[in-house]
């Protein structure tokens, strides 16, 4: 796709734009929209709007590295499964106290969420289907790494990572892993992700309890 680009608007814009390079799965009965919260759900929501398609969250966790938490020196998802950013982790000499530590309070974020967003339940039933997994960029990976590794543990059929924008090489990493890998821009230097956004400001708790109650009534069905 381009490879210069000057802005996204805000994330509802990068939405409307990824679903149109999405287009082709519109309207199939086997695909689900997930979304990395929080900056990924309203990205999500327009996708899923467009494709007419149900959405659900899928949580993991960023696992930052103490005082530079932006940095991640991996992941974690439901299950416990996780993913190590061994280089980051070797370059900074990170013992693995401190990485047991960062587990341990973002496992504890992990479980709010899913009590706050999703009431405790379960994470949806993926299994034999297409899954896009959807979020507002690709800076370390680290998170969508982690999200596919456990989507398939989960059964998903196919897997398809899906952004506005993202670095190069990262984007080349996550290639490899997903089943298809969909990023509108890859602009170099990159720098990170909220620089190709005019508008970048937090997504809050209450945004996503607002569009996953509007994705369900979009698609006629609860959250489960």
């Amino acid at each position: 796709m381009a490879s210069t680009f000057h802005r996204f608007a805000n994330r509802e814009e990068a939405g409307r734009m990824l679903a149109e390079a999405l287009s082709a799965y519109t309207g199939r009965s086997d695909i689900f929209i997930l979304a990395l919260p929080r900056g990924g759900v309203p990205v999500a929501y327009e996708v899923a709007k467009i494709l007419l398609a149900p959405m659900d969250l899928w949580l993991v966790r960023k696992l930052g590295v103490p005082g530079q938490e932006e940095l991640a020196l991996g992941a974690l998802a439901a299950k416990n499964i996780r993913v190590l950013n061994q280089e980051i982790i070797d370059l900074l000499d990170i013992d693995q106290t401190v990485i047991d530590t960062v587990v341990s309070r973002e496992q504890a974020e992990l479980e709010r969420r899913n009590e706050l967003y999703r009431r405790g339940k379960p994470p949806p039933d993926i299994e034999g289907k297409t899954i896009i997994i959807v979020d507002d960029g690709l800076a370390t990976g680290a998170t969508m790494r982690v999200a596919i590794a456990s989507l398939r543990q989960a059964g998903a059929t196919r897997i398809v990572a899906a952004v506005p924008v993202g670095a190069a090489s990262t984007c080349r990493k996550i290639e490899k892993e997903a089943d298809e890998l969909v990023c509108l821009y890859k602009p170099e230097p990159f720098y990170g992700v909220g620089q190709w956004y005019s508008d970048f400001s937090q997504t809050s708790d209450e945004d996503v309890l607002t569009l996953l109650n509007n994705a369900a009534a979009n698609s006629g069905r609860s959250i489960e």
